[in-house]
């Protein structure tokens, strides 16, 4: 193991100071990522591993312990009088003496990777360098917690039983039968999961990438099943919400003609529809990293570039039979949530249009209401304005009375005014008529103009 590695790497995001690019002739400014968009290609490089050693790896889960961490890292560094990592750094490769530290701060979680050379496989005393209160006081949650041994010689039989405590261990030739891998994917007694590598002809460089890639697939494959309870968790409120809404829809058949059925029904799948969206909104994240973390299981299989040993389940066989269902299973969950939410959308989407159709019909109806009402109250307002005719000429007429019998008591015998009032009457009842009709005439003209008139 290379024990001079002095290196802390900042976070590429914060490395924003890129420099000018100068010329005799040419200047240009420079976006301020282009010094981080380089540097990220080369973040986070693989150890440089000589012969045998010990390795552990601890990956633990990032949520508001971000800060904390990082204060972790630079107490462990000023224990140890070596340069801590700055405030955005994500990650530090530093030898500590008698071990080298590897930690990276990725999106969801944080790598612990101590190298500890030649040491026992699987002995206890390489974490004795280690101080004991600050490892069992690491911020988060544990998810990860593997050893492994990396070797030169390849083990016999008797040493992986040992090794693996009687557990039935797989194991393949990699990177072009260079080297052996085997692990049971099991805890042990320690708590650890165990991992061992023979090297038969790796550089170091090869031999430390080769680690990295290992660990890199047992933590991608534990992330993997993180969605594995939640999918287990919502399977039961799914088929209750299952059940809901099949009950809904035979429901909607049945509705009677009054609507307030309608409008129960609509609040019933309102929250449905509430509760679907809580849990796509809870669990979408997790379904989603699953997939990306099982992507990267078989990304680092592929890079691994297995060979099988006979008699032997390889790692790609194993994964393949006992994590791809239970991905599958997270998938299954994730497409029955999405369909739910389409079947609901569908079913609120008839049941609106059945409430659409039944105020349409309402609507008609009481436009046929007004209408007959409209035509009764022509029909009464005609044979108000011809009653109104007779009643305003039956009082000019007497009016005309009231004249002719002053103009008789004047002394004007040859005054008749029954006479009078009898030639007055037709000629009364037609002005009021026509006079009647202008006035009704002039107001429905009135009533008729637009309003920027």
């Amino acid at each position: 193991m290379n024990k001079s590695i002095q290196e802390t790497h900042a976070d590429v995001t914060h490395q924003d100071q890129s420099p000018d690019i100068g010329a005799s002739s040419l200047t240009l400014k420079v976006h301020p990522w282009r010094s981080a968009l380089y540097e990220e290609l080369h973040n986070r490089p693989s150890p440089i591993i000589h012969g045998n050693c010990q390795v552990a790896h601890f990956t633990v889960l990032l949520n508001d312990n971000r800060e904390a961490l990082h204060n972790h890292v630079v107490d462990l560094c000023k224990r140890f009088c070596v340069p801590a990592p700055g405030p955005e750094s994500s990650c530090l490769y530093q030898d500590f003496g008698g071990f080298e530290l590897r930690w990276e701060r990725h999106l969801e979680f944080s790598n612990f990777t101590f190298i500890c050379p030649d040491v026992e496989p699987f002995s206890p005393d390489a974490l004795n360098f280690i101080p004991k209160d600050w490892l069992a006081s690491i911020p988060g949650e544990l998810v990860v917690a593997v050893q492994m041994a990396v070797v030169d010689q390849l083990p016999e039989g008797k040493d992986l039983h040992h090794w693996f405590e009687g557990q039935r261990a797989a194991g393949c030739q990699v990177a072009d039968e260079k080297a052996q891998v085997w692990t049971a994917f099991k805890l042990h007694n320690d708590g650890f999961g165990r991992i061992v590598t023979c090297n038969q002809g790796l550089t170091p460089y090869q031999t430390g990438r080769l680690v990295q890639r290992l660990f890199e697939l047992e933590t991608y494959r534990l992330m993997s099943l993180m969605a594995l309870p939640v999918a287990r968790e919502l399977g039961s409120d799914l088929g209750r919400i299952e059940e809901g809404l099949a009950r809904l829809n035979e429901s909607i058949s049945d509705i009677d003609d009054d609507d307030k059925d309608e409008r129960i029904l609509l609040q019933e799948l309102s929250m449905l529809a509430a509760d679907v969206e809580r849990h796509r909104s809870n669990t979408n994240f997790r379904f989603a990293a699953s997939v990306a973390y099982h992507d990267l299981v078989h990304d680092r299989l592929d890079q691994l570039r297995e060979t099988p040993i006979n008699g032997v389940q390889s790692l790609r066989e194993f994964l393949e039979r006992r994590l791809t269902p239970g991905i599958k299973t997270c998938n299954s969950v994730r497409d029955r949530l999405e369909d739910l939410s389409r079947r609901i959308h569908r079913t609120t989407s008839m049941l609106r249009t059945r409430v659409e159709l039944s105020i349409q019909e309402q609507n008609q109806t009481l436009l046929s209401s007004m209408n007959r009402r409209s035509q009764l109250q022509l029909r009464l307002q005609q044979t108000v304005e011809g009653l109104s005719v007779v009643a305003i000429g039956y009082y000019i007429l007497a009016l005309l009375g009231i004249g002719f019998d002053g103009v008789k008591a004047a002394g004007i015998d040859t005054v008749n005014s029954d006479l009078f009032k009898g030639v007055a009457l037709p000629l009364v009842l037609g002005a009021v008529y026509f006079g009647v009709h202008r006035v009704k005439r002039h107001i429905t003209r009135t009533s008729r103009r637009p309003e920027s008139q």
